[in-house]
């Protein structure tokens, strides 16, 4: 159940790429990100009346300083840099960037935790990463992948893409460990809502208050859909995931969004699905299943 929770977190994050583009249309990076985020607090609200919330062991004054830290990297550092990093390159580079996540993931977990990652788990992680670069590939157009990584501004937004990645599997590391003391309901909820807080704080500082008249019912609709099923339900997805299988096995599943984000960019367009996709699809679900059956990871940190 930790690989499906995984898995489906990945699904549903693959369409926040779709509902951002649609309220972006209407309002600045900074509104964006904080309106995804307000309406994933509402999402999770319900969370913090369950009586295992109330329950709960209450954190530490040092795992407090973690859970901070880790939220204020996960929400406002790691969303506004990626956001910007898409706003400066192509959909297409940006998924693509995106697909490094489970390298760069596994790369972290072995070099800070206990994790151990063979040469088998490594050639799982390196197919499914290759997997999303076909697919991406498939979608670039005559002009080539390299020629517009060439371009300045585009391999400007690709950088920031990358670091979003880095922070972001501190983030995950940073969760993982406090949830060997604590539920995943808990830090998910603590996590999201103090990250939006910190956010809230630079955006009105930065942008001033976000808009309120002028916004389309669409893109409150596509705002509420990232909010309440891209970030809170994936959130907790994946938190719950990950508290039950180890952080570098689960990076595989992070594949599913820059893949399946590719699939529905390619349909919204109307581009025929070509050889190289089907290709490259293949060898996500071949490393999915050689990670999730044979194994590859010794995992000596992991909660059971």
């Amino acid at each position: 159940m930790g690989y499906v929770a995984c898995a489906s977190a990945g699904c549903l994050w693959s369409a926040g790429f779709y509902f951002g583009k649609i309220a972006l249309g209407q309002m600045g990076v900074g509104h964006m990100v904080l309106y995804r985020f307000l309406f994933a607090c509402l999402g999770l609200s319900p969370i913090l009346w369950q009586r295992s919330f109330r329950q709960a062991k209450g954190l530490s004054g040092g795992e407090w300083r973690l859970l901070l830290l880790a939220s204020f990297l996960g929400v406002p550092v790691q969303f506004l840099i990626q956001f910007w990093g898409l706003k400066l390159t192509s959909v297409s580079h940006a998924a693509l960037m995106v697909g490094t996540m489970p390298v760069i993931l596994a790369v972290a977990a072995t070099s800070f935790t206990h994790e151990r990652l063979d040469g088998f788990g490594w050639l799982a992680l390196f197919g499914s990463t290759s997997g999303v670069g076909l697919i991406v590939w498939s979608g670039v157009g005559s002009g080539g992948l390299w020629a517009g990584l060439a371009n300045a501004p585009g391999f400007t937004g690709d950088l920031l893409v990358v670091l979003s990645m880095l922070i972001a599997s501190a983030w995950i590391l940073i969760n993982q460990r406090l949830m060997r003391r604590h539920p995943p309901l808990v830090i998910t909820a603590y996590g999201v809502i103090s990250g939006t807080a910190m956010l809230a704080v630079w955006v009105l500082a930065v942008d001033g208050l976000p808009p309120l008249q002028g916004v389309s019912s669409a893109a409150w609709l596509a705002l509420a859909a990232s909010g309440v099923l891209c970030t809170a339900t994936t959130t907790l997805l994946w938190n719950w995931g990950i508290h039950h299988v180890p952080a570098s096995r689960a990076g595989v599943f992070l594949n599913i969004e820059p893949a399946l984000g590719s699939v529905l960019g390619v349909k919204l367009m109307g581009d025929k699905l070509g050889p190289l996709t089907w290709v490259g699809g293949a060898l996500i679900l071949a490393a999915a299943v050689m990670l999730t059956s044979r194994g590859g990871v010794d995992a000596e940190a992991v909660m059971e």
